[in-house]
């Protein structure tokens, strides 16, 4: 058999063997979440307070914070993220100074998550006095969703041929307008797909906002205050494996840990249909 036939049916059979792998490992994954999980999931449990001793208790009051922290993150990241993107991608010119910028972003991205946590401790709890709270978890969810969303943003506008910019600049548009009518349409595809593994992210996020927006719920559900103690199905999943002492604690993470997979999965789902139907539109319906 020709030396390269032989290589190439070798690196069909691996990658092959590759994808089969990481498809039974998401599929055991699955399995071993929901397996647990479902059982105990009920609607009593969705929208029930939790129990500090008795068994029954829920997790209503930690999945609306957790949705609410994410929107005030994305509130709060989304306009400075996408805005700095743009400046990167469109204005910015190519010297040290923008280098230096592009290094900063990426370096803050690999940052683990923790520190980001200490950092909004310190920044927004103590320096600002917003004390432990919804705020201060939001806030400091956004400085980690930063680094990534002007990367997304600058790489996404990157994909749209110059040629769309200057054929507007021609028509006599102005650049802000280039870029709104002409480049973000076409870029949007993309940055919604970073969107959403921002938001993804955010959902699951725990040592940030254990820091920052603690460990208790208020009375009230749902309760819009941002200055109160915010603990999300994340943080709720930490604390009932780890230090709870109601008895049905296993059973509690099991369906909490099921039903935060659920969630991301649904997310995902609501923004990424949305996104490939719109980029095929924009491709033309090819």
């Amino acid at each position: 058999m020709n030396t390269n036939k032989m290589k190439d049916r070798l690196a069909t059979i691996y990658f092959w063997f590759i994808a089969a792998l990481i498809i039974a490992l998401l599929v055991w994954f699955l399995y071993r979440i929901l397996g647990n999980g479902l059982p105990h999931l009920s609607w009593k449990f969705i929208t029930s307070r939790p129990e500090d001793i008795l068994a029954g208790g829920g997790v209503g009051p930690q999945l609306f914070n957790t949705f609410y922290i994410l929107l005030l993150s994305l509130l709060f990241s989304l306009p400075i993220g996408i805005g700095a993107g743009i400046y990167l991608a469109i204005y910015a010119k190519n010297n040290i100074f923008t280098s230096i910028i592009r290094i900063s972003v990426e370096a803050l991205s690999s940052v683990p998550s923790i520190v980001f946590g200490l950092f909004g401790f310190l920044l927004f709890v103590n320096w600002f006095d917003l004390r432990i709270s919804i705020l201060s978890g939001s806030l400091t969810l956004a400085l980690l969703n930063l680094p990534v969303l002007v990367r997304v943003t600058e790489e996404s506008f990157r994909t749209v041929p110059s040629s769309y910019m200057e054929a507007s600049l021609a028509l006599g548009s102005t650049r802000w307008q280039a870029i709104v009518k002409g480049l973000l349409p076409s870029a949007l595809p993309n940055l919604l797909t970073g969107v959403t593994l921002v938001a993804g992210r955010a959902i699951g996020e725990t040592a940030i906002l254990i820091f920052t927006a603690g460990l208790s719920v208020s009375r009230f559900v749902p309760d819009f205050n941002p200055m109160m103690m915010g603990e999300t199905l994340a943080t709720h999943l930490w604390y009932v494996q780890s230090e709870a002492i109601v008895p049905d604690a296993k059973q509690i993470a099991s369906a909490s840990a099921a039903l935060l997979l659920i969630i991301v999965f649904i997310f995902n789902l609501l923004i990424t249909i949305p996104s490939k139907i719109l980029q095929k539109k924009l491709s033309g319906g090819k």
